[in-house]
């Protein structure tokens, strides 16, 4: 669809709610008035862009009635898009609607209100977590995510650490020793493959470990 052929499903489907509609009127793509209430503003682009961001908070200081309005897409790219879009469009306080490009029909996702996002108790708990359990600063902000020095990571580097030194241990020996309350599941879950279960309770380091060690300068365990 082009940004022309939204127009006229949204004039229809504001003027089916007593509206009288105009388009272009100043900078706003489409403004509808409806007695004396304050003005309602569309603003329409083909797709979800930041440029139709801007354009819609700079409408806001002219109405508290809003919306952004872009063709209904298919697939999951799209559902996918217009859920990450419609966060924002509530977080802005924002409208949205989509246009069909086989009816043409108009949804409404969301009408311009306050808002406020709820917090999430279990991500914060997670967040503070992390922050605890991590042992000094090891990475850059602003890095991304592949390499990064969790605080898991440094928990299975100092149970590795502790096999290093002691060879084959139980799990209860290695918790205490490297001062991981949870070394079993690490050590179970192997996500860095460098442990392996030799009996009841009991772990070593596997040979792919102990390799990468010969490869690198120095006995230490590899980051």
């Amino acid at each position: 669809m082009l940004e022309t052929d939204l127009y006229a499903p949204l004039k229809r489907f504001l003027e089916q709610q007593g509206y009288e509609v105009k388009a272009e009127i100043g900078s706003a793509d489409v403004v509808a008035v409806r007695g004396n209430e304050p003005p309602l503003i569309v603003e329409t682009k083909t797709g979800f862009s930041l440029s139709l961001f801007h354009q819609g908070t700079e409408r806001q200081a002219i109405t508290d009635l809003v919306y952004l309005a872009v063709p209904l897409g298919r697939g999951l790219a799209f559902r996918k898009a217009l859920q990450r879009n419609l966060k924002l469009c509530r977080l802005l306080g924002l409208g949205l609607l989509t246009v069909s490009a086989r009816d043409p029909q108009v949804q409404v996702h969301a009408d311009p209100a306050p808002y406020r996002p709820r917090q999430s108790k279990t991500k914060k708990a997670r967040l503070l977590g992390e922050f605890a359990r991590r042992v000094g600063d090891p990475n850059l902000g602003g890095a991304t995510r592949k390499g990064l020095v969790t605080a898991y990571r440094q928990e299975a580097m100092r149970c590795a650490a502790f096999l290093l030194e002691h060879g084959a241990t139980k799990a209860a020996l290695v918790a205490k020793g490297s001062e991981v309350p949870h070394a079993r599941k690490i050590m179970a879950d192997n996500h860095y493959g460098w442990f392996q279960r030799l009996g009841a309770g009991i772990y070593d380091l596997t040979p792919e470990y102990n390799q990468r060690l010969d490869d690198r300068a120095g006995n230490r365990p590899a980051g």
